[in-house]
């Protein structure tokens, strides 16, 4: 062992709880299997995905209201089937997005006084999607573009001023696992259960890079490494021990680095702090979070938080709002059972006043692009902001799309007789078309499935020639 300790000013950060008082307790929190965080932080709102029957609903807690909540919180309940998940406006902290199993992406405006009934009408709903939608995220510099990915394998971007899909971003083989922007927003990366890592140039559609993961099959993760053309993943080895690896965004065959955590069997959650270029994993199952220093393609390990109390989700509070008389690095919101508490790292100092080695500008809540701009063509670094004279949140500003609105369907009750029947019989031939349709789907895929077979045993058997196979014909004419 060497005698040397490697110096650093984050070597002796320390984590410590709440206290119960101050924590979130009575929580009816989602019990989806869909693999996501479950809350969402911002300076003014929690955000945690909602346990309701008979569609989906996610709640807003102000970061001030801590303690029991009510048995019967209002909540935001537009969805048709369960919130999967939210992410709030990185310029507005009055907005947030949600998607859910109803196959739709929903925008919201947060009331700033207490609610009096659940709000059941977003902002802006947007339809595109043809299966369930797992994951929202906002983009950093340009104001109003939010990426969504589904289970149809589709990564779509929306324009939310607009109300319009911009970009629809196709390569998956199978369901999209993580994404993560890059610090300007010009790529994105994701992660997949084909065990695949792929960078997309989001507005050309283009795989720039594409590379083999984790070769587990458990779920895995990916966060780009702030201003760096470094990538992390975490994920499980075939025989199931959790690992992370360290990627140039550049050149994904092989990892610049790689190191087994342990044997858990719950996903690790990445989160990167671009400013003190800390990287902190919370594994769901897990009561610890650790975290490491990234330096020269290496991950240092710095030390470990540990609690007796299981997370199911966490979320980090943007550095902007965090406490830096106290030299409070990073804010964590842990979820537990039924309760979210709280968790301070902070990096302990005897000298009194602004610490600049530690806080050095972050980012701003100022848009660096608009999203004409952004889709235009036109790249930018998010804008910064020095926390040395405090950082004062903005006051609301309502979202409002100029997208044209949808009028709700009128739904007709039947009345009598003869109005039943009618109902039974319409709902009874719309059934039998569908069920036409799906026999149809078979039929196709089979002979598909067919085709294949007889040109793989034909190429296996002979070399090919420039000549069309039947599959390529039947492919091409589709």
């Amino acid at each position: 062992m060497s005698r040397f300790i490697r110096a650093s000013k984050f070597r002796h950060v320390y984590g410590s709880s709440a206290k119960r008082d101050d924590c979130y307790d009575n929580l009816r929190i989602s019990t989806s299997a869909w693999d996501t965080n479950i809350v969402k932080v911002n300076p003014r709102f929690l955000s945690v995905n909602w346990n309701a029957g008979g569609g989906g609903a996610f709640a807003i807690i102000p970061l001030e209201s801590i303690g029991k909540m009510s048995s019967n919180p209002f909540l935001y309940c537009g969805h048709a089937g369960p919130v999967l998940d939210t992410d709030f406006s990185n310029f507005n902290d009055y907005v947030i997005a949600s998607a859910g199993e109803d196959c739709k992406v929903m925008i919201w405006n947060i009331a700033e006084e207490p609610l009096e009934d659940n709000v059941t009408v977003p902002a802006l709903t947007l339809n595109g999607h043809g299966r369930k939608v797992g994951q929202v995220l906002f983009h950093p510099t340009a104001d109003n573009v939010l990426a969504s990915s589904s289970a149809d394998l589709t990564i779509r971007l929306w324009d939310i001023e607009k109300g319009i899909e911009k970009q629809q971003l196709t390569g998956h083989m199978e369901a999209i696992q993580s994404m993560d922007w890059n610090w300007n927003g010009n790529l994105l990366v994701t992660s997949c259960k084909d065990k695949k890592i792929r960078v997309f140039d989001v507005r050309a559609n283009q795989i720039v890079q594409e590379g083999n993961g984790h070769q587990g099959i458990k779920g895995s993760r990916v966060v780009w490494l702030g201003d760096e053309d470094r990538i992390a993943t975490t994920g499980f080895s075939r025989t199931s021990d959790r690992q992370i690896f360290i990627w140039d965004s550049n050149n994904l065959n092989a990892p610049l680095n790689q190191e087994s955590i342990d044997f858990s069997s719950g996903v690790l959650m990445p989160y990167y702090d671009a400013d003190t270029h800390m990287l902190y994993l919370a594994g769901k199952g897990d009561g610890n979070i650790r975290y490491y220093e990234f330096a020269n393609d290496s991950l240092k390990y710095l030390a470990e938080f540990k609690s007796t109390d299981p997370q199911r989700g966490i979320a980090y509070m943007p550095k902007r709002a965090l406490n830096v008389s106290d030299c409070e690095v990073a804010r964590a919101y842990k979820v537990c059972r039924d309760s979210i508490e709280p968790v301070s790292f902070v990096v302990p100092r005897k000298a009194e006043g602004f610490q600049e080695d530690v806080f050095p500008p972050t980012r701003s809540d100022e848009p660096a692009l608009t999203a004409d701009e952004f889709f235009e063509g036109k790249s930018a670094s998010p804008k910064l902001v020095s926390l040395e004279t405090g950082f004062v949140a903005k006051s609301k500003k309502a979202f409002v799309s100029s997208a044209p609105q949808q009028a709700p369907e009128e739904v007709i009750h039947p009345t009598n007789e003869k109005e039943y029947q009618d109902a039974y019989h319409k709902l009874r031939q719309e059934n039998e078309n569908f069920k036409n349709q799906i026999a149809q789907k078979d039929i196709k895929i089979r002979q598909l499935e067919t085709q294949l077979a007889q040109y793989t045993s034909q190429n296996n058997s002979a070399p090919t020639s420039g000549a069309s196979t039947p599959l390529e014909v039947e492919m091409n004419g589709n």
